[in-house]
Order: C-alpha cells, then sequence, then structure tokens
C-alpha cells in the first residue's frame, strides 16, 4: 500500500481565522456557535461534541495553495487553538463520517471519486493513490459535500 499523510487546514490559517474572525481571502465574518451537528474541525480532525464544543465556520478554498482556480466552501474550526492533526494513519473519529474520496492530478484536474464503504478507507486510499497520475486526494463529507482534509502520498 501507498504512504500517505492526511492533511489539515494550516495552523497559520487557522491561527488567523481565530484571531481576525473573517475568512482568510474572502474577508467573510466567521460565525461562531455551540456545536449543534456533528461534523470535524479541519485542524485536529475530531468530531464536534454536539452541544459542547464551540466552533467557527467560515469560508475556506480547498484548493488554495495548490491551484490558482479558487473554489471556495464552508468548514469548521474549533473556536479556541486545538492540537492539529500530525498522526500517522487515518484520523480514527472521522472513519464514523459518510465519506468521499476525490483524486486531483495538476491543475486540479479532477481523476477519479471514491465513497469510503464500510470503513475502508486506507484501501482507497491506496488504490487511488496508486494511480501515478494523482497529485493528492481530498476528503469530504458525502452527505454535505464539504471538505475535511488533503491525502498525500508520505
Amino acid at each position: 500500500m501507498t504512504a500517505f499523510r492526511v492533511v489539515p487546514i494550516s495552523d497559520r490559517l487557522a491561527a488567523k481565522v481565530r484571531e481576525t474572525r473573517t475568512a482568510p481571502g474572502y474577508g467573510h465574518p466567521v460565525h461562531a456557535e455551540v456545536a449543534h451537528s456533528y461534523g470535524p474541525c479541519r485542524s485536529c480532525l475530531q468530531v464536534f461534541r454536539e452541544g459542547e464544543d464551540r466552533r467557527l465556520l467560515f469560508t475556506f478554498d480547498a484548493f488554495g495553495g495548490k491551484e490558482h482556480y479558487p473554489s471556495p466552501g464552508p468548514v469548521f474550526l474549533h473556536e479556541e487553538a486545538c492540537k492539529p492533526f500530525r498522526d500517522e494513519g487515518f484520523p480514527p473519529e472521522l472513519r464514523e463520517l459518510p465519506l468521499m474520496l476525490e483524486a486531483f492530478a495538476g491543475d486540479r484536474w479532477p481523476l477519479t471519486r471514491e465513497p469510503v464503504v464500510d470503513g475502508a478507507v486506507e484501501e482507497s486510499i491506496g488504490r487511488m493513490l496508486a494511480n501515478p497520475a494523482v497529485d493528492y486526494l481530498h476528503v469530504r463529507n458525502s452527505h454535505a459535500g464539504c471538505y475535511i482534509a488533503r491525502v498525500e502520498r508520505a
């Protein structure tokens, strides 16, 4: 299997969102709330505890820094600083979510899309990264369509 790493949003971007309370690159105000639905923080990649965790909703370009054409969408982040995901393997709490993997070549060229079935995320990632044309993958929520994280070869 191809070795991979899961990449959350950058620490610098997360700190900037928390500090300025605006969406980077767009200037839209951030919305703060108590988590009232499931979903992960895009920094620590842990699922919010509904009714307990405070989170920030903001506009994020999932292709920022990788491609020129933007693709903004909504994402969440813990309101207070959290420990960014740096572990090996796939984040355990994300396995519980309905996931879709999307493979991209350079210039954001979409190659394939695959739902994760029965939690077999490593198998799907390995199969997709085995294609030499794939530069990176996006992990998305298959129900909401929102971006969660990027997967790259290790």
